[in-house]
């Protein structure tokens, strides 16, 4: 089984701790898809890198989760976003 570590955005005005918010997610994933594809931990970020056009660099965030050289799309709304993605992938163990 592959281990799952997801990226999350809150909405705003949102004001609950990581270790329930991680909980309650665990279980949602859990009743609506299975044990398969359960997960233990989450890294709340404030947003998701994105091309101008909208789609999520999801690619990107593969490469920095897997410690591979990635280049900064020309298409990145904000390229400061792969930072702060960075340091959330570092703080879940990641390379």
């Amino acid at each position: 089984m592959v281990e799952i570590n997801p990226l999350v955005v809150t909405k705003d005005g949102v004001e609950q701790d990581q270790i329930s918010l991680t909980n309650e997610l665990i279980q949602l994933v859990r009743a609506k898809i299975g044990p398969v594809a359960a997960f233990k931990t989450v890294a709340v970020v404030k947003r998701l890198p994105k091309t101008r056009s909208g789609k999520i660099l999801r690619g990107t965030i593969r490469s920095m989760a897997n410690g591979e050289d990635y280049t900064v799309p020309a298409t990145i709304d904000d390229p400061v976003i792969l930072d702060e993605i960075a340091v959330a992938i570092e703080e879940l163990g990641y390379p």
